[in-house]
C-alpha cells in the first residue's frame, strides 16, 4: 500500500484501520511493512497505540488482537510465519520502536490496568520502589480522570506484550492450545535471548539506519546507582510521589538499557501481584484472592526463570568476585551478577507462596511446582554439566552453588513445608499427584543441596552483632534495635550476615522461622510417609481387584453385557479406567519418593518398618478384609485409606440386619398384603401354642432336635453387629416360634405354581401335588435333623 507523504497523519490511521476490515491478514502485515519503512516518524507516531492495541488486544481483554496465544505453527502456518517476522526482535515492529524512541515520544498508558500492589501505591501518592515507574507519572488535569505513565515507545510495547499474556483469559472451548507451540510462548523465548544474551553482548538497536543515536528512556537516578545494584536501600519513610528524583543520565546504561527495562516490566507485570503487606493478609484462609494466576501464566513465568539461569551463569569466571565487579566488570557482566537478588527474588517467592496456599488441590499445581524446581536448580542451567557422569557420588551438587541455596533459604525451606501440607491433603493414588511428590524428593535428595540446606538454617540460627563497617548494608527490613543483640555474643560471619537479610527482607523481623530439618517438620515428613505407605497398598489392592473383575466379567463383556458387584455399582472406576500401567507408575513414583525422603531426612530403616507396619492390614472379619480403620472407645472408626477403600468399593463392611427377621422391612421380592396375612397368623399360631413349642425344643431325643431345626433360628442368634462405628454386640435370642413369612416371597409363590403347572401335565391334581411336595419336605427335614445333630448338637 503506498500512501503519498503528503496525506495527514489521520488519513493514514483511518486507512490502516479500513484495511482491517476488508484484507486478509498477510496483505495487512505486508503494508505494514512498508508504511514502516517509508512513513517518517511524525506520522508513524499517531498510527503507534492503535497498531500495538491492534496486535495484542486492548487492555480490558475485549479485543483480542492478532491473538497470539492462539497462533500456532502446525495449525496456521502462514499466519504464525508472517506474524513470527514481524514482531521478531529484528522484525519490522521492533524497527518501528526504535524509529519513534529515537524521537523521544511518550505514550500514555493508564495506571489503572498495573498490578495491584503499584496501582495501590500509585493511587496513594507513594512513589513505588522499582524504577521503571520514577519520572513517568503523571497527574491528571483539571477535570481529567486518572493517573497515567508517560512510557517511551520501547517500554509502551513491552507493556501491552507483557500484559496480554494476562488480559487476555478467555480461550474457545473448542481451542485446546500447547502453551510451548503457541506465538507467544516463543516470542518470549526469542525476546528473553536476544536481550539477556547468554553469549556476546547485547546486540545494539539500528542507529545507522535509522540515521540517529536512540537515547535510554529511564537513565539512572543518583539515588540508585548501577554500581549498587545487589544491594537493597532502606527508607523507613516512604517517599511521595510528587518528589520523583531528578535523572541524570549515565553512560553505563546506555548499553543496557533495554535489557533492564525488558526484565522490569516482565517481572512487574508478571509475578508483582502480591505486596509483602497483601502477602500476609492472604495468610488468613478467609482472604479474598485478588488475582488468579492460569497455568499458562506460570508456563512462562518458568521459562523466564530458566533464562534467567541461563544468564546469570553466563557471567565470566573472573567477574564473580564482589571485590573486582565494581572497577572491572561491564555493565551487562554485572547485570548478570545482580539480576536475579535484585529483580527477580522478592517477588517470586511472594508469588510461589499464594501459589502454594490458592492453587487447586489438583494436578494442574504441576505447572507450579515445575517452575519452583526450576528457580531451585541453577546448576541445571549453569555451562558446565556436573551431572553428566554416571557415577551417582559425582552427581552432588558443587560447593560453589551453597551461596546461592543459603540466601534462597525461604524458597527451599518455607515452600518445602507448604508443599507437605498441600501433599498431605492430595490423593496419593492418583498417578499425577504421586509423581509431584516423586519430583519434590528426588530433587531435594541431589547429594549435597539437603547439606547446604542445613547449613543455611544454621546459619540464621547463628548470634549476630551490628558490626559498624557493616551497618550501611540493611536490606529492606527496619535495622536491628540494639536490645535484642546486647546479650548476643559478639560473632557473625558474611554468610550468617546474608542469610539473615535474605529471611528478614521476605518474612520481617517478626517472621517465625520453622526450621526444615526440626521435629515439627519431621513429624510432617512421617506422616507422609505414612500416606505413601497408605497409598501403596491401596494401588496394589486396585491392581489386584481390577486383575480379579477383569477376569470374572471377561465372559460377560464377550456377550456384551457389564458386570454389577454386589452393591449394585459397576466395578469400573477411575483407576481401572487409567490401566495397569498407570498404577504400575503410581507405584514406582511411590516406591522412590519414600526412599529420596528418607535420604533427606535421615529416616532410618527401623522408622521406615514401623511406618509400614502402622499401616498394615485391616483386621479381617469371618475372612474378609475390613476397610482400613482403627479401634477406638467407640469401635471402629474408618482412616482415609478405609474411606478410599469404600468409595472405590475395593472393600467394605458386611453389614446385616440385626432385628427380628419377622419385623424386618418388607421387601420388594415380597408381596406385601401377603406378607402381612401370614404375620398374623404366625404370630396367632405362636400365642396360642407357645409353651408347647417350647416344650418340644426341650426335649433331648430327635423329635426335639426336629422342632429345633424348624422353630428355632440358631443363626440369627449367633449373629453379630459388624459397624465401623459401634463395638460388637450378640445379637438377641428368640424362642420357638413358628415363621410363615417364606410364603410371601415371589420366588417361593412362582416355585408352587411351576410345580403345580409341571403336576397337572402329569396329571397330579393340586390336593395329591401338595400331599407329595409335604412328604418330600419331611424326608428333607428329617435327613438334614440327622446330619445336623450328629455335626453340631444342639446346646441349650
Amino acid at each position: 500500500m503506498a500512501l503519498p507523504h503528503v496525506q495527514p497523519p489521520s488519513f493514514l490511521l483511518a486507512s490502516l484501520k479500513a484495511d482491517c476490515v476488508n484484507k486478509p491478514f498477510t496483505q495487512r502485515c505486508h503494508d505494514l511493512v512498508k508504511v514502516i519503512d517509508d512513513f517518517p516518524a511524525k506520522e508513524l507516531h499517531y498510527i503507534f497505540p492503535w497498531l500495538v492495541e491492534s496486535i495484542f488486544g486492548s487492555l480490558d481483554g475485549i479485543l483480542v488482537g492478532w491473538n497470539l496465544r492462539c497462533l500456532q505453527g502446525r495449525v496456521n502456518p502462514i499466519e504464525y510465519s508472517i506474524a513470527m517476522e514481524f514482531l521478531d526482535p529484528s522484525g519490522p515492529m521492533m524497527k518501528l520502536v526504535y524509529k519513534l524512541q529515537a524521537e523521544d515520544y511518550k505514550y500514555d498508558f493508564p495506571v489503572s490496568y498495573l498490578p495491584e500492589p503499584v496501582r495501590a501505591c500509585i493511587q496513594e501518592r507513594v512513589l513505588p520502589e522499582c524504577p521503571l515507574y520514577h519520572n513517568k507519572i503523571q497527574f491528571p488535569p483539571a477535570g481529567g480522570q486518572g493517573l497515567h505513565l508517560a512510557l517511551s515507545p520501547f517500554e509502551y510495547y513491552m507493556f501491552f506484550f507483557a500484559l496480554s499474556l494476562i488480559t487476555q483469559r478467555s480461550f474457545p472451548m473448542s481451542v485446546h492450545v500447547r502453551t510451548s507451540d503457541c506465538a507467544y510462548f516463543i516470542l518470549v523465548d526469542r525476546y528473553l535471548t536476544w536481550f539477556l544474551p547468554t553469549e556476546g553482548n547485547v546486540v545494539p538497536p539500528p542507529s545507522s539506519t535509522l540515521g540517529c543515536s536512540i537515547p535510554s528512556p529511564t537513565p539512572r537516578t543518583p539515588a540508585v546507582p548501577f554500581s549498587s545494584y545487589g544491594l537493597h536501600h532502606t527508607s523507613l519513610l516512604k517517599r511521595h510521589i510528587s518528589h520523583q528524583p531528578s535523572v541524570n543520565a549515565d553512560p553505563a546504561s546506555q548499553e543496557i538499557w533495554r535489557s533492564e527495562t525488558l526484565l522490569q516490566v516482565f517481572v512487574e507485570m508478571w509475578l508483582h501481584h502480591y505486596s509483602l503487606e497483601m502477602y500476609q493478609k492472604m495468610q488468613s484462609p478467609h482472604a479474598k484472592e485478588s488475582f488468579k494466576p492460569t497455568e499458562e501464566h506460570v508456563l512462562v513465568v518458568r521459562l523466564l526463570l530458566k533464562h534467567l539461569h541461563a544468564f546469570s551463569n553466563s557471567l565470566k569466571p573472573e567477574q564473580l568476585s564482589p571485590s573486582t565487579h565494581s572497577h572491572t566488570a561491564s555493565p551487562l557482566e554485572e547485570f548478570k551478577r545482580v539480576v536475579i537478588p535484585r529483580f527477580v527474588q522478592q517477588k517470586l517467592y511472594i508469588f510461589l507462596q499464594h501459589c502454594f496456599g490458592h492453587w487447586p488441590l489438583d494436578a494442574s499445581f504441576r505447572a507450579v511446582l515445575e517452575m519452583w524446581l526450576s528457580y531451585l536448580q541453577p546448576w541445571r542451567y549453569a555451562p558446565e554439566k556436573p551431572f553428566l557422569a554416571t557415577d551417582p557420588q559425582s552427581r552432588s551438587i558443587p560447593d560453589k552453588w551453597a551461596p546461592f541455596v543459603q540466601e534462597n533459604l525461604l524458597l527451599y525451606t518455607r515452600l518445602f513445608i507448604g508443599f507437605l501440607n498441600r501433599a498431605l491433603r492430595t490423593d496419593l493414588v492418583s498417578p499425577k499427584n504421586a509423581l509431584m511428590v516423586f519430583r519434590v524428593a528426588k530433587v531435594f535428595a541431589q547429594p549435597n543441596l539437603a547439606e547446604m540446606i542445613q547449613k543455611g538454617e544454621q546459619l540464621f540460627l547463628e548470634p549476630e552483632l551490628v558490626m559498624p563497617h557493616r551497618q550501611h548494608r540493611v536490606f529492606v527490613t527496619p535495622p536491628f534495635s540494639g536490645n535484642l543483640l546486647s546479650s548476643w555474643p559478639p560473632t557473625i560471619t558474611d554468610a550468617s550476615f546474608k542469610v539473615k537479610s535474605h529471611v528478614y527482607s521476605l518474612e520481617g523481623q517478626d517472621g517465625q522461622y520453622k526450621q526444615m530439618f526440626g521435629p515439627e517438620v519431621r513429624a510432617l515428613v512421617l506422616r507422609l510417609a505414612q500416606m505413601i505407605a497408605q497409598a501403596k497398598q491401596t494401588a496394589n489392592s486396585l491392581s489386584d481387584y481390577s486383575n480379579e473383575m477383569s477376569a470374572n466379567r471377561s465372559f460377560l463383556s464377550w456377550l456384551g453385557f457389564r458386570h454389577v458387584d454386589a452393591n449394585g455399582t459397576f466395578s469400573v472406576n477411575d483407576l481401572d479406567e487409567l490401566g495397569q500401567d498407570s498404577i504400575k507408575k503410581t507405584d514406582e513414583y511411590l516406591e522412590k519418593a519414600l526412599e529420596y525422603l528418607g535420604q533427606i531426612f535421615r529416616l532410618s530403616e527401623a522408622q521406615l518398618t514401623q511406618v509400614m507396619v502402622n499401616v498394615g492390614a485391616a483386621p479381617d472379619e469371618n475372612g474378609k478384609k475390613l476397610p482400613d480403620c482403627i479401634m477406638s472407645d467407640e469401635g471402629l472408626v474408618l482412616t482415609p485409606l478405609g474411606r478410599y477403600q469404600i468409595i472405590n468399593g475395593l472393600r467394605k463392611f458386611e453389614i446385616e440386619y440385626q432385628g427380628d427377621l419377622e419385623l424386618q422391612p418388607i421387601r420388594s421380592y415380597e408381596a406385601a398384603p401377603l406378607v402381612r396375612l401370614l404375620f398374623r397368623a404366625a404370630s396367632a399360631l405362636n400365642q396360642r401354642f407357645a409353651g408347647q413349642m417350647a416344650a418340644l425344643c426341650s426335649r433331648e431325643d430327635f423329635l426335639g432336635a426336629f422342632c429345633r431345626y424348624h422353630l428355632m433360628d440358631l443363626a440369627q442368634a449367633q449373629r453379630t453387629r459388624l459397624s465401623p462405628v459401634a463395638p460388637h454386640r450378640a445379637g438377641r435370642p428368640y424362642g420357638p416360634r413358628i415363621s410363615l413369612r417364606f410364603l410371601g416371597s415371589y420366588r417361593t409363590l412362582v416355585s408352587l405354581l411351576t410345580i403345580f403347572f409341571v403336576a397337572s401335565l402329569f396329571c397330579i391334581g393340586p390336593l395329591s401335588c401338595s400331599v407329595l411336595i409335604l412328604v418330600a419336605y419331611l424326608l428333607y427335614a428329617i435327613m438334614m435333623t440327622a446330619v445336623t445333630q450328629n455335626i453340631k448338637p444342639h446346646q441349650p
